[in-house]
């Protein structure tokens, strides 16, 4: 017969493993729990003005459906990389994410948040967010990737950072340049002569310090928010793509919220997208003269050599239907 001290032992080493599963598994009784739980999966970290209107978006919500709907956020990829957290959505695991041109993995028009040299400013962004093209992206969005848009959030101009000057195209011949896993992105720097990688944003930074990868574009904010000035000297003006992202929710989970909290849910997600607008315009400035402290020296570009380098091959990587929205785009603004 085995000694009782034996399995008293043993128990008490098990117990701490043993609260753990339940607490996991949702066994453990929770007065407080609420009746909707929404798991957010973000690329950002706590610093970022995404990250932040989230947060905002989760105390909102809270405080106006008396607790019955709670958000949690997960920064810096804790959960999942983009595409990733998109699959977890369709699957029912998760409830939100940022997206944008990464959805062009699940439909086509998805492409114009992320246009190289499309749009110039905050003015074009806002018009075809607002316009056709936009209201077009929200359905498709809905119907091909099962995921519903809870407003906009602007990203501001991407540009280029690197160990070497850029200041024309020539400039980067063999250059390897981290994307994301965006066609048109890869497109765009083949055409200028570079040699475009994609990679999950949260590997960017060990590549960039190894030197898998000598160059990467994103808008200031990320940059700075993911230290790059500690790996890259130069921070190219190339401007290349004024783009946004949508705050998503899956929308078999929106769809499961009965009328009265659907109703505080989707007015919270237009307070949410005001409050990041603030955030953003606020930080935008500040972000530049961060980076600059931190050493990075910026480094005006020939734009128009950019442009003109790239616009052919961008435009015949479209598919006959995309190249109609393009023309009318073109129209559009030169008329505005």
């Amino acid at each position: 017969m085995l000694d009782r001290r034996w399995f008293r032992s043993v128990f008490k080493k098990a117990l701490p493993c043993l609260f753990a599963l339940l607490s996991l598994s949702g066994c453990k009784p929770d007065k407080d729990e609420p009746e909707f739980l929404l798991r957010t999966a973000l690329l950002v970290n706590e610093e970022h003005t995404w990250y932040k209107a989230f947060v905002y978006f989760g105390e909102i919500l809270e405080e106006r459906s008396k607790g019955r709907i709670k958000v949690e956020v997960y920064p810096s990829e804790q959960l999942a990389k983009e595409i990733e957290a998109i699959r977890l959505i369709q699957a029912d695991v998760i409830d939100m994410t940022t997206t944008g041109s990464t959805l062009t993995n699940w439909f086509e028009v998805a492409t114009f948040c992320e246009l190289p040299f499309l749009m110039q400013d905050s003015t074009d962004m806002n018009r075809y967010i607002n316009g056709p093209i936009g209201k077009l992206m929200e359905e498709e969005m809905i119907n091909k990737s099962g995921l519903r848009p809870l407003g906009h959030f602007e990203r501001g101009p991407r540009h280029l950072t690197s160990n070497r000057p850029i200041r024309h195209p020539d400039d980067l011949k063999g250059l390897i340049v981290r994307v994301p896993n965006v066609p048109s992105f890869v497109t765009l720097w083949k055409a200028l002569g570079a040699k475009p990688t994609p990679m999950a944003f949260s590997e960017v930074f060990t590549s960039l310090q190894q030197g898998t990868i000598e160059a990467q574009e994103n808008p200031f904010a990320l940059i700075n928010n993911a230290g790059f000035a500690e790996v890259q000297k130069y921070l190219n003006l190339t401007g290349h793509v004024m783009s946004w992202v949508y705050p998503v929710m899956g929308e078999k989970q929106f769809q499961r919220l009965p009328p009265d909290l659907k109703e505080i849910f989707l007015e919270a997600a237009k307070d949410m997208q005001a409050y990041e607008h603030r955030l953003f315009l606020e930080n935008e400035k500040k972000v530049q003269d961060a980076l600059k402290a931190k050493g990075m020296e910026f480094i005006e570009v020939d734009k128009e050599a950019f442009q003109q380098k790239c616009e052919e091959a961008i435009y015949n990587s479209l598919s006959p239907e995309m190249q109609k929205i393009y023309d009318q785009l073109k129209v559009e603004k030169d008329a505005s």
